[in-house]
């Protein structure tokens, strides 16, 4: 047979398999393959070859060979949870973004001190080195065998499968599970491995099913690249914005709203802040802000294609014996706002912006702090335009979300999303939609990844994936473009023929959500602000009474120049007043005493660089207004 690799056609002899073909290639290209690729579908390193093919060897450098690993260590916990509780049920143990996960129905909820034993038992099956055999049963001796194993999950799984789908297992020692694969050879390959946490998760993700047990874990290739994992975990652990926001006095969900947040004065005048930055930039850009109301008729989803096929995420009400339901996104209101008045080309582009409150039904269980919430504000903004102007229009959003986020400090990385399974619209608007965004990537010269199938389901779209300063990525921004919603609300305008025409729409976000955006910004600072963004700018602090005066005179030149500050006149040693300032991330604590009284000078601290020693006020004064005004991070 002939298998092209690395666009080389190399020749091998009918029948082996990815493993045996990696042996007989240069370097150490058979230790480090974890999966291989024939013809783009996944594969085991086991699966014997027929005929010619292009082959692709798959390391833990690849998405699919990570998955591998990593959905093989799944299978390994299973198999270490049975042996330590032959009563478990097993759900489902797929491979996640960082790791993994098995749901386990027990009849007692799980302990960190189970989970230790779990690990020890781990160690032992990878140390055995087990082989991975897969086979495959008709649909009744599926059944037949999970009923006899006792696992009722795995029997429903079957059930839901189509009647001509195929059916595998895996085996590997005493342990066999429905699954689909592939994976590893054998269970030796998971060398680096760590069990991170336990939660508690409903059986399809449906809350009125049963509560199961869920393990999380993580797998690396090397020991080294683990603790460098575990290690970025401990720093996340540090700078969880939950903790943050309590600490700091900026924020906080309580028991009384799960999912609802509420902002203290100082996370108040961050989110003011982020919302005053946002004005500035978008009247810059040629965004006019418009505000739309929180409920709206069904008859207005049932037109979006809301109610139909985002219903279940909802909060509906009656209101005049009629259905209601409260905004879960901002885009029909803002299609009322253009329809409101005739338009012609002369008009378009047409750009307005809303910071819009929305509330989406969460499960309870997926609810994050700030990161996963039932209400929060989108920094929407709706474009309408002529298809000519799309690659324009598309290229003037991108450039607008690479400035704010540059102003942040952030790395991103670019996803186009195409049309999913449950969309609307025919095959040319998706097309020529999915034409536009691809097309103004081109032209900026823009590195993207295509992510088939993920699209919104009136359009495709543009994904913004910032890296914080730990190296985690947070979906943010998006840009993506809607010929179905013009169509369906019957939006037009008047083009140089004199004819009607129907506009292309662009809904796009730049932080995503202003609350989940905070949370993002309080970890990647781990709470300590840049200047311009610092709820407290400044804390003067005094070494005696004597400077009380002294104190009170400079916070007025403070405030005159525009910075946020705090005066402590307390009676305490000055090391307590600045280690209390340095646990609140105050960037810039400024002492004085009898001599600075005298003088007129200020003694300056700084969070960042320690002591800066004797200024003048309007010296450090001048040099904080600089700061705020750079942005400087």
């Amino acid at each position: 047979m002939n298998l092209t690799i690395n666009g080389e056609v190399k020749h091998f002899e009918d029948g082996m398999n990815a493993l045996d073909i990696a042996g007989k290639l240069p370097g150490d290209v058979k230790k480090t393959a974890l999966a291989a690729k024939l013809d783009g579908q996944v594969i085991s390193l086991v699966q014997p070859i027929q005929g010619d093919h292009v082959l692709e060897l798959l390391t833990f450098d690849d998405e699919d060979g990570r998955k591998t690993l990593r959905h093989t260590a799944s299978h390994v916990l299973a198999q270490a949870v049975l042996h330590l509780n032959p009563k478990a049920k097993l759900a489902i143990g797929p491979a996640i973004e960082n790791g993994f996960y098995y749901d386990f129905d027990v009849e007692e909820p799980f302990t960190p001190e189970f989970l230790a034993q779990v690990e020890k038992e781990m160690a032992r099956i990878i140390k055995r080195n087990e082989r991975l055999e897969r086979f495959e049963l008709p649909r009744a001796e599926a059944l037949a065998f999970c009923e006899k194993a006792g696992q009722p999950y795995k029997v429903e799984l079957i059930q839901d499968l189509p009647q001509d789908a195929v059916i595998s297992f895996y085996r590997q020692g005493d342990f066999t599970d429905l699954c689909a694969g592939p994976h590893l050879p054998s269970t030796g390959k998971v060398k680096a491995f760590k069990l991170t946490s336990i939660a508690g998760a409903y059986w399809r993700g449906d809350e009125h099913n049963k509560m199961l047990q869920r393990i999380y874990g993580t797998a690396f290739f090397d020991k080294e690249s683990l603790d460098a994992y575990l290690q970025r975990l401990e720093e996340a652990k540090k700078r969880d914005h939950r903790r943050l926001g309590r600490e700091l006095d900026l924020f906080a969900i309580f028991d009384e709203g799960p999912g609802f947040p509420f902002f203290f004065p100082k996370g108040m005048v961050l989110r003011n802040l982020l919302e005053d930055y946002w004005r500035q930039i978008h009247r810059e850009h040629g965004y006019e802000e418009i505000k739309t109301p929180i409920i709206l008729s069904r008859a207005l989803w049932e037109r979006s294609g809301h109610w139909d096929h985002y219903k279940n995420n909802m909060y509906t009400t009656r209101i005049d014996d009629q259905d209601f339901a409260i905004k879960p996104m901002n885009c029909p209101g803002g299609i009322l706002v253009y329809k409101r008045k005739p338009w012609s080309y002369r008009d378009l582009p047409c750009r307005s912006g809303e910071l819009g409150l929305v509330h989406r039904h969460e499960l309870s269980g997926a609810l994050h702090g700030l990161m996963r919430v039932r209400c929060f504000t989108q920094d929407d903004a709706h474009i309408f335009m002529t298809p000519e102007q799309i690659k324009d229009e598309i290229k003037g959003v991108y450039n607008l979300i690479d400035q704010v986020y540059s102003v942040f400090g952030f790395k991103y990385h670019v996803e186009l999303s195409t049309r999913p399974e449950n969309s609307i619209g025919t095959d040319e608007m998706w097309a020529q939609a999915t034409d536009g965004l691809q097309g103004a990537l081109d032209e900026l010269g823009v590195n993207y990844v295509v992510n088939e199938g993920d699209g919104a389901f009136y359009g495709p779209k543009i994904d913004f994936h910032l890296e914080d300063s730990i190296g985690r990525t947070w979906q943010c921004g998006t840009i993506q473009l809607d010929m179905n919603l013009p169509e369906r609300f019957d939006l037009t305008y008047t083009g140089p023929d004199g004819e009607k025409h129907r506009p292309v729409m662009i809904h796009r976000v730049v932080f995503g959500s202003i609350e989940r955006f905070i949370g993002i910004l309080t970890e990647h600072f781990a709470g300590a602000f840049p200047l311009w963004l610092s709820p407290v700018q400044a804390r003067i602090m005094t070494i005696t009474n004597r400077a009380d005066q002294a104190a009170l005179a400079l916070q007025k030149q403070l405030e005159a120049a525009g910075l946020r500050n705090e005066i402590d006149l307390r009676n305490e040693k000055i090391g307590f007043k600045i280690r209390e300032a340095q646990v609140q991330k105050v960037p810039y604590m400024l002492v004085l005493g009898d001599k600075e009284a005298e003088s007129g000078m200020v003694s300056v601290r700084s969070r960042k660089a320690g002591d800066l020693g004797s200024m003048s006020a309007q010296a450090i004064i001048d040099a904080m207004v600089q700061e705020v005004k750079e942005k400087a991070l």
